[in-house]
């Protein structure tokens, strides 16, 4: 069931499409005309064609380049320091099966890297972090540049890992694609318990080994990490976008309706593209990702996203998904929609549960049909599911061996988890925009109790999280404070998540401080309870005014105004130096551990606002 659409989605998604009609019809014309051409096989000459199905069995050679069967390229994000994309190892047999028993060939056209935030946390490995999500474009194109694709299954699930291969696909908008994910680990010990023994850790009542063992309790399996973090949003967002096959997102890696929706995968992008096997029913509808993803599904992703209080971190990077297929986004956007979508969901860091009881409850398809029987969702977009949008409101299932879909109950399976769009947890979404003399910035509410929306307090400013960690240690922050780390962003070190500063943080908060955290840098999806104006635009590095702060100046962080000020004279704030970056602090940011072969993303990112894309 579905209304008439809220007229402010209207009105977004009009202006998202006139602020883009150049780029997007550009882009559009580029597609259609790369899905003109004959197919790979061909197309080429005789040798490009022999090395590229070189090492194919006989029969599939035959096929594809014969029989002209479709051919479908797999980009896996497949490695075993990954949970989450450990079950990946055995994917592309199982696909291969699949496609075979339809008339169809495969190839892995590539692997991309694939970094986990958690192991590299307060590392400088995370220095890369952001950074490998335009390494994983790049390297989704590297792969598809062999060009004898008729479609696509892209393997990935994880915080960098899902965008950069959306934007290396949108670059080959011509190829239909399809993700397949593989579902999130089994629930250990509770966010909330593991939360506080680091809490514990952080105030020194526990040891390393009783923190690791509480860690090791946590993350503890294959499959994602069970809090709603980026990699759970990657998957929340895509159900939204229709580029799973329905209900696929979070389904344990071992169950056996997971193999069974990985088959669907194949049928499915099958189904979708220019060249059907013969043996495929239904009638031919195909559909690039390039057409696929358009205003309309990009406005659907990010009211998911609202309504969900899902990761700050698609702040950035579904704007720079946007941008690979024309279309440009910004943070006003986002925060105009998110004045009108209702939060109907509360999952940790924004509520005690984790994504296995979210999925329970309901899941994304219980989101996603209340969003449309609201208003909150356009309906009238293509999927790659022939049911559109509306089959993402299912229950897949398994029965007599055949998968197929049954609809939701009518109420939440958890009301302390899921709630109808009619009685949400909050009239507005989970994300705010901060505008003022320190610049632009966004902040995570959801998470954050009513009575801490408003700090104001003496700034205390830091260039390092080690430099937040020493002070904390010698009882210099036992006060009300808001904690600026700056020199954190693109352009100086590749902003890195600064999950090290949530345990003292918290710690602060308990002891009953008013304290909040403004910085350059990243906090993602797990920012919780402590109010945190993060992605400040422009970062310090390239002159933003985080750099004239001083310690003393007293910072204005207003979640409910939607400010972010430096309570100072304004002759005297216009007058002031900007400050710069320690040299010796310049001389470690961007040496040792590969972090010089990045230097060139470093010199030509753009802002966090406008995706920290390095390739535009």
């Amino acid at each position: 069931m579905t209304t008439a659409l809220h007229p402010v989605l209207t009105a977004v998604t009009r202006r998202i499409a006139e602020r883009s009609a150049r780029t997007r019809g550009a882009y559009l014309a580029r597609i259609d005309r790369l899905a003109q051409r004959k197919p790979g096989a061909d197309r080429m000459g005789c040798a490009n064609v022999a090395h590229a199905f070189a090492a194919l069995p006989a029969n599939d050679k035959l096929r594809v380049v014969a029989q002209k069967a479709p051919h479908i390229g797999v980009v896996t994000a497949y490695n075993d320091m990954l949970s989450a994309h450990q079950p990946y190892e055995g994917y592309p047999a199982l696909i291969r099966e699949q496609a075979r028993s339809l008339g169809a060939t495969v190839q892995v056209a590539g692997g991309v890297p694939a970094m986990c935030d958690g192991v590299t946390q307060g590392q400088p490995g995370m220095e890369l972090s952001l950074f490998s999500r335009d390494t994983i474009a790049m390297a989704t194109a590297v792969s598809l540049t062999h060009d004898v694709f008729d479609a696509v299954l892209l393997l990935g699930v994880c915080d960098k890992i899902v965008p950069g291969l959306l934007i290396g696909a949108l670059h080959f908008g011509h190829l239909p694609c399809v993700f397949v994910p593989a579902g999130p680990m089994s629930s250990g010990l509770s966010n909330n318990d593991k939360a506080r023994v680091r809490e514990q850790a952080a105030q020194g009542l526990v040891g390393r080994a009783e923190l690791l063992e509480a860690e090791s309790a946590a993350y503890h399996g294959p499959g994602t990490c069970t809090f709603y973090g980026t990699a759970n949003s990657n998957q929340m967002l895509l159900e939204a976008m229709g580029l799973h096959v329905p209900g696929a997102a979070f389904v344990h890696p071992h169950a056996g309706l997971r193999e069974a929706l990985t088959r669907e995968a194949v049928n499915t992008v099958l189904d979708i593209s220019a060249r059907r096997p013969e043996g495929l029913a239904g009638a031919a509808r195909y559909t690039p990702i390039g057409r696929l993803v358009d205003e309309r599904v990009i406005v659907n992703a990010m009211v998911a996203l609202l309504a969900t209080g899902g990761s700050t971190n698609h702040l950035i990077h579904w704007v720079a998904v946007a941008r690979a297929a024309g279309i440009v986004i910004d943070w006003t956007d986002f925060a105009e929609l998110s004045a009108v979508v209702p939060l109907l969901a509360r999952v940790y860091p924004n509520g005690s549960a984790d994504v296995n009881q979210f999925q329970a409850a309901g899941g994304p398809g219980y989101v996603l049909r209340e969003l449309l029987a609201s208003g909150r969702l356009h309906a009238d977009v293509a999927t790659v599911s022939a049911r559109g949008i509306a089959a993402y409101t299912e229950l897949p299932s398994v029965d007599a061996g055949r998968l197929g879909w049954r609809p939701l109950p009518a109420d939440s399976g958890d009301s302390g988890v899921l709630r109808p769009a009619a009685k949400p947890f909050s009239e507005t979404g989970g994300l705010k925009l901060l505008q003022g003399n320190l610049g632009r910035a966004v902040i995570k509410t959801s998470a954050v109790p009513a009575d801490r929306h408003v700090i104001e307090a003496p700034a205390r400013i830091f260039t390092t999280q080690e430099g937040l960690h020493t002070a904390f240690e010698a009882g210099e922050l036992d006060r009300d404070v808001v904690v600026v780390v700056r020199f954190q962003g693109p352009q100086a070190n590749g902003m890195p998540e600064l999950h090290k500063l949530t345990p003292p943080l918290a710690v602060l908060q308990g002891k009953g401080y008013k304290v909040a955290l403004v910085t350059d840098g990243r906090m993602s999806g797990a920012s919780g309870k402590v109010p945190a104006a993060i992605h400040v635009s422009p970062e310090a590095l390239a002159g933003g005014p985080l750099g004239r702060l001083l310690d003393g100046d007293i910072v204005r962080v207003d979640a409910d105004a939607g400010t972010l000020a430096a309570l100072v004279p304004e002759a005297e704030w216009a007058a002031r130096p900007h400050a710069s970056i320690d040299p010796a602090q310049a001389e470690v940011n961007g040496h040792d551990l590969g972090r010089e072969l990045f230097a060139g993303l470093r010199r030509n990112v753009k802002t966090a606002e406008e995706g920290a894309v390095s390739w535009l």
